[in-house]
């Protein structure tokens, strides 16, 4: 049943990126007071999540041909699980970035193979279930950790054990038919899809300021926590509405537009309904970019050559998203925290003039 197996596949992006990655915009408000950090210091702290990324795109590929891809998706969901613990264990600031990276070098494994396994599989809809499991992740860290408020560690162990529970749901579902090794494994096929390799490259750099500073951009304007929940949850359940990704994989610009659009609306008047509405536009959009990125790889590439293309625009993906929030959080710390939200609209809407000029 490709349907249940594509669900059950789902878990891995829920892990690897609603509970690793995004959840810990939530967490940077209470994290930031207790530990004192500048909004550099923040964002470097997702940088490094983007920077163990990018180590484990690089060495995917290579662990696929050695043990397969089911292999290194199950495993990359066990290192994700215990790397969300591990945020719980210390407050001091170098063993957090290790354990940010290995969050993020685990979460590259999961996507890229997942992504493999998913294109692989029977029913046109199978990419797009996997890409919307983002945000059963996202639903979950906006009802589970406003809550606990100052209560980060707590929260990073929560975490942890919904990760445990995905990867024992997902055990059994990363499974395909025409395995990836060694001798099935190509060459990457980039250069027929140049122009959208720097669309991403651009996106990857905008989009996660949002996400990452959106909880702080509500803290700094003293939003009550039912407003916060409402607004995560909001925008975890636009990423999974199943009736809108049918159309969002059809056109890469039309996403990229609309997503700058969204995190403009952020900008134009932070009234709540406003930003609850920049949330929804955001939810819906912005996990159809990897989506529709990966449909054109299998569109038009090589069936061999899906993993090495796909590990090589992650590569992109994870350097865009490791230096986006360093350098957003620089400028936010010279002026305010609505700078971020400015960065994701000009690097997206950039991004979305680029990528026109493909089609």
């Amino acid at each position: 049943m490709p349907v249940r197996q594509a669900l059950r596949l789902a878990l891995g992006t829920a892990s690897a990126l609603g509970l690793a990655r995004f959840a810990y915009g939530l967490l940077l408000p209470a994290m930031r007071d207790d530990l004192r950090w500048t909004l550099a210091e923040a964002g470097t702290m997702s940088a490094a999540n983007g920077l163990g990324y990018l180590l484990g795109a690089l060495l995917t590929a290579g662990a696929v041909r050695r043990v397969g891809a089911a292999a290194t998706f199950r495993w990359g969901m066990v290192l994700t699980a215990v790397s969300l613990a591990a945020t719980a264990v210390s407050d001091d600031f170098l063993a957090l970035l290790a354990a940010r990276a290995a969050a993020g070098a685990a979460g590259a494994a999961v996507f890229i193979t997942g992504g493999v396994i998913a294109s692989r599989m029977a029913g046109r809809d199978a990419i797009a279930i996997y890409f919307a499991g983002t945000g059963l992740g996202i639903v979950f860290s906006g009802v589970t950790i406003p809550p606990l408020a100052e209560h980060w560690r707590l929260a990073w162990l929560g975490l942890s054990a919904a990760a445990a529970l995905a990867t024992l749901v997902s055990w059994g579902a990363a499974r395909t038919s025409e395995e990836v090794t060694a001798a099935g494994a190509g060459r990457a096929q980039v250069r027929p899809l140049s122009r959208i390799a720097l669309a991403y490259l651009l996106f990857a750099a905008g989009y996660i300021t949002y996400i990452t500073f959106l909880s702080a951009y509500l803290a700094e304007r003293d939003a009550p926590l039912a407003q916060v929940m409402l607004t995560w949850t909001a925008l975890g359940l636009a990423v999974v509405a199943p009736a809108l990704w049918r159309r969002r994989t059809a056109r890469l610009t039309t996403l990229l537009g609309l997503l700058a659009g969204g995190a403009a609306l952020a900008l134009v008047a932070p009234a709540p309904p406003v930003i609850l509405a920049s949330a929804i536009v955001y939810g819906a959009t912005f996990m159809g970019v990897p989506a529709a990125v990966t449909t054109l790889i299998k569109t038009r590439t090589p069936p061999a050559g899906w993993t090495a293309t796909l590990a090589v625009f992650t590569t992109l993906f994870a350097a865009g998203q490791t230096a986006g929030p360093w350098l957003a959080g620089l400028l936010a710390d010279h002026t305010s925290t609505t700078a971020t939200l400015a960065w994701t609209v000009a690097l997206c809407a950039a991004a979305a003039l680029i990528a026109k000029e493909h089609y």
